[in-house]
């Protein structure tokens, strides 16, 4: 199953277009792309038969879409997740999940344009996984069933307040307006061969600076869900920003920012790309 958020309605994705679901259910599932985590399992049993039924299709205009997820309560992001981001950032591989918050402020949808703040911000693409029903202390070997389904998103990051100060800055360096687009649809889990193997990349300006497969990951997601669950209880509807590979700008000799004027191209197989114009300050 995939789900998107057209002009603020949920819609089910088909390769011959889309189904509005508040007009298709006759109103028994809500119009808003956040309200449907809270009522998820019982929408995935109606949109199994929603697929093979004569509900009206209409063309989609990609352009439209918005945020698939547009209002999580938590936003949670792991670090250093890449043995390769992991030797270009000069550190050791990590025992366990690196965590941190990027604030739900940030949000933006797959072709909305980014203003840039300054002129160290970087891309990190990565994979997002979205949660379906509440989880907590739940085990690795269980996790997958707690996941909604995944989404592409950008972590992009300003890294002089990420990494100034006494102790770093990464949720506001990390939580700009725009920081994290995220879309174009949602994929339920079941759509993909394997859900823990799949190619993701990022270009700028059409100059490819990422590409690997979340297999080569130090933590999966469902060992993501399972450290994060451990501790704080995971929302239907939350997002877990998955890591990113190497190829990062801070990390390259000469180091190489984003600038106003560029594109920001994202990818993951089989859910689709993210393209973000970057502006400059408005200010």
């Amino acid at each position: 199953m995939r789900t998107a958020n057209l002009n603020g309605r949920l819609v089910l994705v088909f390769e011959d277009g889309v189904v509005d679901v508040e007009k298709a259910s006759d109103g028994l599932f809500p119009s808003e792309p956040q309200a449907i985590f809270d009522c998820w399992p019982e929408f995935r049993t109606w949109a199994t038969s929603a697929a093979s039924a004569d509900h009206k299709r209409i063309p989609l205009d990609q352009r439209q879409l918005r945020a698939p997820v547009p209002r999580p309560r938590q936003v949670f992001a792991v670090a250093l997740n890449y043995s390769d981001h992991v030797a270009e950032s000069a550190f050791d591989i990590p025992s366990q999940p690196s965590v941190f918050t990027k604030y739900p402020t940030s949000l933006a949808g797959p072709y909305d344009a980014i203003e840039l703040p300054s002129v160290v911000v970087d891309w990190e693409v990565e994979l997002v996984a979205v949660v379906g029903t509440r989880a907590h202390k739940v085990a690795a070997a269980d996790a997958w069933q707690f996941v909604a389904g995944l989404t592409t998103g950008q972590d992009l990051s300003e890294r002089r307040i990420q990494l100034e100060g006494p102790a770093p800055q990464f949720s506001l360096g990390k939580s700009f307006p725009g920081f994290s687009p995220t879309g174009p649809v949602l994929v339920t889990p079941d759509e993909f061969p394997d859900p823990d193997d799949l190619g993701l990349g990022c270009a700028v300006d059409g100059e490819t600076m990422q590409e690997s497969r979340t297999s080569r990951m130090i933590f999966s997601v469902p060992e993501q869900v399972a450290w994060i669950s451990a501790i704080c209880p995971l929302l239907p509807g939350d997002l877990i920003f998955t890591g990113t590979p190497a190829g990062v700008g801070g990390a390259r000799d000469p180091r190489r920012f984003l600038a106003p004027g560029e594109e920001l191209r994202s990818w993951v197989e089989g859910i689709g790309e993210l393209r973000n114009p970057l502006i400059g300050s408005q200010r």
